[in-house]
């Protein structure tokens, strides 16, 4: 074998052409000029009012259901029966267990009060711990 090619790292000449060497910033416009203060910092805005869609029930229910636990939300007004189904599906995702929707109120399996309060708020609906 033969020694291997070296490749010198002194003052040579740039590999290639570079087709913008021998451009000026001439005939085009000044860059926008901001404020040194304001460099790195963020503006702070009030967030948008969230529109209110109305109180919902949060129930964590045992009886009748065999000792196994349900987390139960009731209360829904002026949705339909396609919106509840969504609702549900995005709290089994979010919990990682089934649900169903019954009598036009969610059912999931568990005691997940804490994350359907969550998706519940994000949906702008008012989350309220009723007894059970």
């Amino acid at each position: 074998m033969s020694s291997p090619k070296r490749i010198p790292t002194g003052a040579a000449p740039v590999f290639g052409h570079n087709p913008f060497g021998a451009l000026s910033s001439a005939g085009l416009p000044p860059a926008p000029e901001t404020p040194a203060s304001d460099h790195g910092q963020r503006i702070e805005t009030k967030p948008a009012r969230k529109k209110d869609r109305g109180r919902v029930d949060i129930i964590r229910q045992k009886a009748g259901r065999g000792g196994k636990t349900v987390t139960v939300v009731k209360g829904f007004v002026g949705i339909g029966l396609p919106e509840k189904e969504q609702l549900a599906k995005a709290m089994q995702k979010s919990c990682g267990t089934g649900g169903t929707v019954k009598n036009g109120q969610i059912e999931i399996q568990g005691d997940k009060r804490a994350e359907v309060a969550r998706i519940l708020e994000e949906a702008d609906f008012r989350p309220v711990f009723a007894g059970g």
